[in-house]
């Protein structure tokens, strides 16, 4: 029996695309043949992440896209209805973090949070549903190790990853008579624009190394194996469930 990896041929919209874990599985699903939609609110950065896979002979499309505001969701999504059509797969991975102690946690900053990385996640799953109903599709939502752990100065965040967990199962459920599937990637500890607070803590890393079984941090690249498998078709039995990339943390406490 053929099992396939591949996901070349397939039409791939990963939110933000501009930098960090976005941009790298921007360039890894693109050099595994996706055409690649890189969206993203810094459209400077998109274009010179286009340049770059276009200059390796990779296919990319751009989009203009802040999953947290409505308006621009429909605007983004209308385009790629024109320029692409059928969505192979969706990865839900932008998100924003805003590091503040529980007790100084606003209502602006609770919703600033919330609106992005659930509420905006699932929208943007609504919306590649409806692309994706003819023919079935894969959606995989970027989830974290606070969806499960707790993280002093992050539950605003811990939350909206909480509940991305919840809305990956209820998806799975719901729109697998569609064919879609709905998985989650849990990333361990990877250094990004977004977890760079909490790296910039006097001996912080090293103590974090010390409970990771692996002994390192994780490198961008590690994330690229597990979010092909999930798109490709030898994962087409796998849904509603939640990968974690994080050499062996969760496994050790």
């Amino acid at each position: 029996m053929a099992i396939s990896f591949s996901v070349s041929g397939k039409t791939v919209l990963i939110t933000g695309a501009s930098k960090g874990i976005g941009r790298s599985l921007t360039i890894a699903f693109a050099e595994a043949g996706a055409h690649v939609v890189a969206a993203a609110r810094d459209t400077k950065k998109l274009e010179t992440l286009k340049s770059k896979i276009e200059g390796e002979g990779g296919v990319c499309s751009i989009v203009s896209l802040d999953v947290g505001d409505s308006r621009s969701r429909q605007v983004a999504f209308t385009h790629i209805e024109a320029v692409v059509g059928q969505l192979d797969v969706l990865i839900n991975n932008a998100g924003v973090e805003r590091v503040t102690p529980s007790l100084e946690v606003s209502e602006e900053i609770w919703d600033a949070i919330i609106d992005v990385n659930l509420k905006g996640a699932f929208f943007c799953a609504q919306a590649a549903a409806k692309l994706m109903a003819a023919k079935g599709g894969s959606i995989i939502n970027i989830c974290s190790l606070t969806s499960v752990v707790g993280v002093p100065g992050s539950l605003p965040y811990g939350s909206s990853k909480a509940g991305l967990v919840g809305m990956t199962m209820g998806l799975a459920t719901e729109w697998a008579p569609l064919g879609i599937r709905v998985n989650g990637i849990g990333p361990g500890y990877f250094e990004t624009d977004l977890t760079r607070p909490f790296y910039e803590g006097t001996g912080w890393k090293e103590e974090m190394v010390k409970k990771v079984p692996l002994g390192r941090l994780g490198d961008l690249n590690d994330l690229a194996g597990a979010a092909l498998f999930l798109s490709s078709s030898a994962a087409s039995y796998i849904t509603g469930q939640v990968l974690y990339v994080d050499g062996g943390f969760l496994a050790a406490i």
